[in-house]
C-alpha cells in the first residue's frame, strides 16, 4: 500500500531551490519566521554530494528546519522521513528528524513524541543520513506514534550541541512505508493504526471503535499485548485476536460478525470468563439468539453465576440457544456442597414458607431442605432476611410446629438462581461433564418454555438439573442422556437424581437415564412423558429397587407413554401436600399409563411396577388408565402394581373411571385387570355363587361393579335340567370386599364368564 500511489497524496516537502520561503526555522505553521533572507541560511545549488542543498549555520541552541507544508497524517499510514547531512566547517553538531504533531483546528498534539533519533556529526564531509518513521499506531519501528488524532505534521530537522558550525543538508524526503507493516493480509485494519496502545492500563476502547468504522467490512487486527476496554464494546465487523482484552466486569464486548466462543476465548484467553462475556452478549446484543460453543470446552473453576455474569438484566423472555460444547471443571473446594442446619417453623396456613429461621442470612436459596415431614426436592425459592423468613418450593407434608431443618445447597455448572426470570432459553448438544464433583443445571426461580435437548449429563454429584422454584413450567427435555456417578451402589444407596421439575405442562421426550435414585421427580401436573429409557438395576440378588418417577401432584393430567422402565417403577403419592387427607379435592386421579415396556431383574419378589402412596386418609382413584403394557421381570415377582400403606390405605368405595387392561404379563404370578374378565365354575347347583375375584383385581381394590355376566354353557338345576336365568351381584362380599355374589333365582351349576370391575358405574 502506497498512498501516494494509489491516492495521488502528496507527502513530500519542497525541495530547497523553490524557495528559503518555504522552510520555517519555527514549528512551521502559518506566520512562523522563515529562512528566505536569513543571514544564516543560503541555497547551495551545486554541491557536489547532494547538488542542490542547504547551507545552514547553527546560531541557535536548537536550530530548527520544518517544512511550512502540511503533510497529511491518516490512519494505517506510515511516513518515513529522511535527510542526508554533512558538516562543513566549524562546531560539529548532532542532528535529528523532528517535527510539529497538528491535530483538529491546527493545534498542536499534546503528549506525543515530536523527535526521531539523534545522531552526532563527526568528520568533516561524510555524508550522514538520519530517519525517522511517523504514524497513528503505535508500532515497532515506529519513532513518533501520534495516534488517530493527528491531521497533519510539518517535518524537518532539529540541530542541537554547540553552535558556529555551518552544515549542508540535501533536499529531505517523506515517503509512505506503510508496506513495512503490511500483514500477509492486506484486507486488514491494525487497531493500533487507530491508537490502542495494548498495555493493559490505556483505555483502547475509542481506538477499537475507530478501527471497526473504518474496517468497513474488512477484518480487524487485534496484536499481541494486553488491550483494556473500559465500557462496552460493539465490533460490526469480523475480528481476530492476537493481543487479549481486559474490561470490567459490566462492559459488554458484542462481537457482530463473528459471535462465538472460540473468538471470545481468543479475547479473553480463559475459557470460562469468554463464556461469561459471550454469554453477557447474547443477553444484551438483539442480533444474536445463538451463543455456538463451537465444540470448545469450557473449564470452570467455580460454580458460574449466570446473572452475575449478565450483570444488568434480571429478566430474559426472547429464546436464546447455547449450543455445540462441553462444561467440564477443574476441581477445588469452591465445588463442595454448603451444609447449614437451623431451627424454623412450619405453618400448613403458610404452606410455602418457613418462618423464626434461626440464622437465616446464611442459609442459601437454592438448598435442599430435609427434615421430618418433609417431601423429596423441596428447595429454598428465596429469603427475608430482615422477617426471618423463606420461602419454600413445596409445601410440608407433615412438618408443622418447630424443627431443625437441614439445607444442602449443591453446587450447578451453571447457576440461573439470581435471576427472577428466564424463558425460551434452549441448551443444545451441550455436554455437562459434572465428574462427580458438582451438579449440572440450577433452573431460574421463574421460566417458561425453557428446554434442553441432545445434551448430556455426564456424572453429577447430586442432581443433572433441578428446579427450585418454577423456572420449569412448559420445560422441555428431548433425546438427552443422565449418566450417573453412582452405578456401583446399590439402587437403595444412591442420593443423585436426573431432574426435579415444580411447575406444570412438562414435555419429557427420548431420554436415557442411567443409574440414578430416581430420574425425574414432577411436582406439576400436564406433563407428557414419553419415549425415555430409565434404567435403576444394580448388582444385587433379590434387592430393592427405587423409583424411576416420582409423582408428586395427585390429579395429575399427565400421561407416561411409550417408555422403557427398567428395574424400577413409577411411585405416585402426595408428599407436597401441606394437608395430605383427603379434603374436597380431585384426589389420585387423571393419570395415563399406557404402551410402555417394563423390565425388572434379579428383584425382591415383592416388587411392583406402580406404587400409589397416599400420604393421608381418605384418597381413592379417579380417572387413571394403564393399558397396553408390557410387564416382564427375569425371575418372577407376585403382581405389577400396589398400594403403599406406609401413611394410609385407599378408600375403595370411591373409585371410579380406572382402566387397567389389555396389558401383557410375563413372569408375573397375578395378572391383573379391571374390568377383569373371569370365568367362574359351580360344580353343585347352588342359589348364590360366590366369586373370587381377587387377588386379580388392581390395587387391592374391592369388587364394585359386575358390567356383564355370559354362561358359558349351559346351567342346569338339581335334576340336571337346563335352566334359563340371568343372576344378579352383591358387590363388595367377604371380609375384604373383593368378592361378587351372583344370586339366582332357583339352585343351579355351571359357568359363567363374568366383567368384573373395581370402580363403580359414572
Amino acid at each position: 500500500m502506497n498512498k501516494a500511489i494509489t491516492d495521488g497524496i502528496v507527502f513530500m516537502p519542497p525541495p530547497f531551490a523553490n524557495g528559503l520561503d518555504q522552510w520555517s526555522r519555527g514549528d512551521g505553521r502559518p506566520g512562523s519566521d522563515t529562512y528566505a533572507n536569513a543571514v544564516d541560511a543560503a541555497f547551495v545549488p551545486a554541491d557536489q554530494d547532494f547538488g542542490g542543498a542547504l547551507e545552514l549555520q547553527k546560531t541557535e541552541a536548537v536550530q530548527r528546519l520544518r517544512s511550512m507544508g502540511e503533510t497529511p497524517i491518516l490512519p494505517g499510514c506510515y511516513l518515513q522521513i529522511r535527510a542526508r547531512i554533512k558538516a562543513i566547517a566549524g562546531n560539529l553538531p548532532s542532528v535529528r528528524i523532528a517535527a510539529f504533531a497538528g491535530g483538529a483546528g491546527g493545534a498542536a498534539l499534546p503528549g506525543v513524541t515530536v523527535t526521531g533519533p539523534q545522531i552526532a556529526l563527526t568528520t568533516y564531509g561524510a555524508v550522514v543520513e538520519v530517519t525517522a518513521i511517523v504514524g497513528t499506531g503505535t508500532r515497532t519501528g515506529v519513532d513518533m506514534p501520534w495516534g488517530r488524532a493527528a491531521i497533519f505534521g510539518h517535518f524537518g530537522l532539529d540541530l542541537s550541541g554547540p553552535s558556529g558550525g555551518v552544515v549542508r543538508i540535501d533536499d529531505i524526503t517523506i515517503e509512505d512505508v506503510s508496506r513495512f507493516f503490511l500483514r500477509d493480509i492486506l484486507s486488514t485494519v491494525d487497531v493500533r493504526d487507530y491508537g490502542a496502545i495494548g498495555d493493559g492500563v490505556t483505555d483502547d476502547h475509542a481506538a477499537f471503535e475507530a478501527a471497526d468504522t473504518a474496517a468497513q467490512g474488512r477484518e480487524i487486527i487485534v496484536p499481541a499485548g494486553q488491550y483494556f476496554l473500559g465500557q462496552s464494546t460493539t465490533i460490526q465487523n469480523r475480528i481476530r485476536f492476537e493481543g487479549t482484552l481486559v474490561m470490567p466486569d459490566a462492559a459488554i464486548l458484542a462481537l457482530t460478525k463473528n459471535y462465538d466462543l472460540p473468538a471470545y476465548i481468543d479475547a479473553f484467553g480463559d475459557s470460562e470468563l469468554a463464556f461469561k462475556k459471550a454469554y453477557q452478549a447474547l443477553l444484551n446484543n438483539p442480533d444474536h439468539v445463538t451463543l455456538d460453543l463451537a465444540g470448545r470446552k469450557v473449564v470452570l473453576r467455580g460454580p458460574v453465576d449466570m446473572a452475575a455474569a449478565v450483570n444488568n438484566r434480571s429478566t430474559y423472555n426472547q429464546r436464546h440457544v447455547i449450543q455445540n460444547g462441553q462444561f467440564t471443571i477443574r476441581g477445588g473446594p469452591a465445588w463442595a456442597t454448603d451444609v447449614v442446619t437451623s431451627q424454623a417453623s412450619y405453618d400448613i396456613a403458610n404452606p410455602l414458607r418457613l418462618t423464626n429461621v434461626i440464622d437465616v442470612a446464611n442459609i442459601p436459596v437454592g438448598a435442599l431442605i430435609e427434615g421430618n415431614g418433609v417431601g423429596r426436592e423441596v428447595y429454598v425459592s428465596a429469603k427475608n432476611v430482615a422477617a426471618q423468613r423463606l420461602d419454600i418450593s413445596q409445601p410440608l407434608f407433615d412438618a408443622a410446629g418447630t424443627q431443625v431443618f437441614t439445607f444442602r445447597r449443591f453446587k450447578y455448572l451453571l447457576d440461573f438462581s439470581g435471576f427472577d426470570d428466564v424463558s425460551r432459553m434452549v441448551f443444545s448438544e451441550v455436554d455437562f461433564q459434572c465428574t462427580g464433583d458438582c451438579s449440572g443445571v440450577l433452573l431460574p426461580p421463574q421460566g417458561s418454555a425453557n428446554h434442553f435437548r441432545d445434551c448430556f449429563f455426564t456424572r453429577p454429584k447430586d442432581r443433572g438439573i433441578t428446579s427450585h422454584g418454577e423456572g420449569d413450567q412448559g420445560m422441555m427435555i428431548d433425546r438427552c442422556q443422565f449418566i450417573s456417578d453412582e452405578g456401583p451402589l446399590l439402587s437403595t444407596e444412591r442420593r443423585s437424581i436426573a431432574f426435579n421439575a415444580n411447575a406444570n405442562d412438562l414435555k419429557i421426550r427420548d431420554n436415557r437415564s442411567v443409574l440414578f435414585r430416581h430420574f425425574a421427580v414432577l411436582a406439576g401436573s400436564s406433563s407428557l412423558i414419553s419415549g425415555n429409557h430409565v434404567f435403576q438395576g444394580d448388582t444385587s440378588q433379590g434387592g430393592a429397587r427405587v423409583a424411576g418417577f416420582v409423582l408428586t401432584r395427585i390429579n395429575n393430567r399427565g400421561s407416561v407413554s411409550g417408555n422403557y422402565i427398567d428395574n424400577c417403577f413409577i411411585e405416585w403419592v402426595n408428599e407436597h401436600d401441606a394437608e395430605p387427607e383427603f379434603a374436597s379435592e380431585f384426589s389420585f386421579s387423571a393419570l395415563s399409563i399406557t404402551d410402555n415396556v417394563f423390565l425388572a431383574g434379579n428383584m425382591a419378589p415383592w416388587f411392583t411396577y406402580i406404587v400409589v402412596k397416599p400420604h393421608g386418609a381418605g384418597h381413592f382413584l379417579d380417572g387413571v388408565t394403564v393399558t397396553g403394557n408390557t410387564f416382564r421381570t427375569i425371575g418372577t415377582i407376585t403382581r405389577v402394581e400396589m398400594v403403599d400403606t406406609s401413611f394410609a390405605d385407599l378408600n375403595y368405595d370411591r373409585v371410579r373411571n380406572v382402566t387397567f387392561a389389555n396389558n401383557s404379563f410375563h413372569n408375573i404370578n397375578i395378572p391383573v385387570a379391571s374390568p377383569l374378565v373371569m370365568q367362574h365354575t359351580e360344580e353343585s347347583a347352588a342359589a348364590t355363587w360366590e366369586v373370587e375375584p381377587a387377588p386379580r383385581l388392581p390395587f387391592g381394590a374391592w369388587a364394585q361393579t359386575v358390567e356383564a355376566v355370559i354362561p358359558a354353557g349351559p346351567l342346569r338345576n338339581a335334576a340336571n335340567a337346563v335352566v334359563y336365568a340371568a343372576p344378579y351381584f352383591e358387590a363388595q362380599q367377604g371380609p375384604n370386599r373383593d368378592r361378587i355374589n351372583l344370586r339366582w333365582p332357583s339352585p343351579v351349576s355351571g359357568s359363567v364368564v363374568l366383567r368384573i370391575r373395581i370402580d363403580d358405574p359414572l
